[in-house]
């Protein structure tokens, strides 16, 4: 296995959320505590690749979380100074080495390259990284 150190690559981001979310301070610690529908504005040349999503569907978004401090390596759990400091791998803090954040939403509507989506907590501009369907049952695949 290589050093990690010597591996290098690069992400491309693949549009933009449009949200009414402007700051990280407005916006709920996940999707499921009062998160507003949003938009997934993405790229033209990608948008091809929403060919098989439909309103209804649930998706994951993967989205780069350009805030995000990435030298932070331990965090009070939900910003709960009661609870004892833990390593950001295993929280969801989005402050961390490589901030990608990850978010289950429900499609609402797609018109084109946009698509309107539910509960998204992630704020107004935050880059799109990839969409990827959630997966059924095997059976369902």
């Amino acid at each position: 296995m290589a050093d990690s150190s010597e591996i290098d690559f690069t992400v491309r981001p693949i549009g933009r959320v449009q949200s009414p979310l402007t700051s990280t301070a407005d916006a709920p610690r996940q999707g499921d505590e009062g998160a507003p529908d949003a938009y997934l504005i993405l790229d033209p040349e990608v948008h091809v690749g929403l060919d098989g999503i439909a309103a209804g569907d649930e998706i994951v978004l993967l989205t780069w979380l350009h805030k995000a401090d990435r030298s932070v390596l331990r965090v009070h759990p939900r910003g709960d100074l009661s609870r004892p400091e833990a390593g950001v791998f295993s929280t969801r803090a989005s402050s961390r080495p490589n901030p990608i954040g990850l978010h289950r939403v429900r499609v609402l509507d797609i018109d084109g390259h946009r698509l309107h989506v539910s509960s998204l907590e992630a704020i107004d501009g935050t880059p799109i990284v990839d969409v990827k369907p959630v997966l059924g049952a095997i059976d369902e695949r």
